[in-house]
């Protein structure tokens, strides 16, 4: 699978800067106040309902019990659905628009799963309490680890203005003495001190931007070490969530696989776990195993999607690239891609496997500060 060729949420594009600036700024403020207001004892409480909430509320149970009837109409249900989801998206993505339907499809869709596995498959007896328990401690660190990732990025403060601005002369200077005293690889990667050193103004914040900082044209502000905003949490990854986000990637995973295994379990005890997802015989002749199976289906299209974003991820810290950084460098033609594509190779900030992995791990997750690296250890 090759990687989306969108446009990365980039001010420098001239399609991002329409209108305005404090136009964006009021309206942007205007759209948080109008969900929230203060309430109960101090409690914030939503003042409208979003209503892309509540399609996916309707559409899962309601799809996946026709898709259970039989199996012609269970291929043709899970062949749409994804496709109904992935039109959503493309539309959502050009029109730079936020939405809370891929969250609220994400978290039902999970709900939904656990409770047909509390209702469907424990009373069958064929589930221990140790495995019930290991099943709803993975889901419950899940949605840990999804509520730690939502708390921020790490966005790009005010009073980086300042620091910014303070450093330019001398960031131009040891520009200037690096390119002179260095020459080029291979037209792909440029000298390290001349990238780190590099700080752009974002003509929409008004703001300094720190070296691999972005902004996002979805959340409206910049973010540091911006890697891509995702749908799925509606939330941009950067900085102060990228390991959150990469571990509620693993633990999903890991969850998914073990429940689609208990599963098939319990329906298809005679076969086994590779061939019972393709051939279980009388899976149809009751209605409650149908459902089970037709779920099954249904998270592993889930798993699919989400296991080749975990790989791409893996890969992208492996090589110490961001996604955004990676779309830029393909657009711009600075780029290797290497294993059909899975691998973006820009030659610019990495260090080999283990140094990127230790600066990856190590980094500084405050908004304030620049990414901490293996190499202020010593």
């Amino acid at each position: 699978m090759k990687r989306e060729r969108f446009k990365p949420p980039e001010p420098d594009d001239p399609l991002c800067c329409c209108g305005d600036i404090d136009q964006q700024r009021e309206s942007l403020h205007a759209e948080e106040v109008c969900h929230y207001v203060c309430s109960f004892n101090g409690i914030p409480l939503p003042l409208r309902l979003e209503i892309s909430v509540l399609p996916p509320m309707v559409l899962i149970p309601g799809l996946l019990r026709v898709a259970a009837i039989n199996c012609v109409l269970g291929v043709v249900v899970l062949t749409v659905l994804p496709g109904l989801v992935l039109w959503y998206y493309y539309v959502t993505h050009r029109r730079k628009r936020r939405t809370l339907f891929f969250l609220s499809l994400a978290l039902f869709s999970l709900a939904y799963m656990y409770y047909l596995f509390l209702t469907e498959i424990v009373p069958r007896g064929d589930v221990s309490n140790l495995q019930l328990v290991t099943a709803t401690t993975g889901m419950m660190l899940t949605l840990i680890f999804l509520v730690r990732t939502k708390q921020g990025p790490g966005f790009v403060k005010s009073q980086s203005l300042a620091q910014g601005v303070n450093s330019i002369s001398t960031t131009n200077q040891r520009t200037t003495n690096i390119t002179g005293a260095s020459a080029p690889c291979n037209g792909i990667s440029q000298s390290n001190g001349e990238k780190e050193g590099k700080k752009k103004l974002c003509p929409v914040c008004r703001l300094v931007r720190p070296p691999r900082a972005g902004h996002c044209r979805i959340c409206g502000a910049c973010v540091l070490r911006m890697d891509h905003h995702c749908v799925w949490i509606n939330s941009c990854v950067g900085q102060a969530n990228h390991r959150q986000f990469i571990l509620t990637l693993l633990l999903f995973l890991l969850t998914s696989f073990y429940g689609i295994s208990l599963v098939l379990k319990s329906i298809c005890p005679r076969q086994s776990l590779f061939t019972a997802i393709l051939y279980c015989p009388g899976v149809y002749n009751q209605y409650s195993t149908a459902l089970c199976f037709t779920c099954v289906w249904y998270s592993v299209i889930i798993t699919g999607g989400l296991l080749h974003l975990f790989i791409l991820q893996i890969i992208n810290v492996s090589y110490n690239v961001t996604e955004r950084e990676a779309q830029i460098a393909l657009r711009n033609k600075t780029a290797r891609r290497r294993f059909c594509g899975l691998v973006v190779e820009t030659g610019v900030y990495s260090r080999g496997f283990l140094q990127n992995w230790i600066q990856f791990l190590t980094m500084n997750t405050d908004e304030n500060g620049s990414p901490f690296t293996f190499t202020d250890m010593v």
